[in-house]
């Protein structure tokens, strides 16, 4: 178990810079297209803080699937309620996504995330 927690701090610290990139690239696409005019400072902190800590445990719980003693359908199963957890939160905190929208993103979400394993 010390070696997947270990694992998964490495993984998480060599992608964390993805968040803030993404989510710079998502602001530049915005402002660009006249949706956002100007960001204050606590939503700048909020944002990059917050994706990198997004970017950090969805590279970090990809590990689960090196863990030979647990299957690959219960690895799967694992990793796809962290990163919901994960995106559903931020999104949230962030308030990316009003919460009337959750249950369109949990259906959108699960589809796409059986979609990819299912190629």
């Amino acid at each position: 178990m010390k070696k997947f927690w270990l694992e998964f701090i490495k993984r998480g610290a060599l992608f964390a810079w993805a968040g803030p990139t993404i989510v710079c690239i998502v602001w530049a696409c915005l402002k660009l297209a006249g949706v956002i005019e100007m960001l204050d400072v606590n939503t700048v902190i909020l944002g990059i803080m917050s994706s990198m800590l997004m970017a950090f445990v969805v590279a970090g719980i990809s590990v689960i699937h090196q863990m030979e003693q647990i299957p690959k359908g219960m690895a799967a199963l694992i990793q796809m309620s962290v990163i919901y957890i994960d995106y559903l939160a931020i999104y949230l905190i962030n308030g990316w996504m009003p919460l009337s929208a959750v249950g369109i993103f949990t259906i959108i979400f699960v589809a796409c995330f059986a979609i990819i394993w299912g190629i």
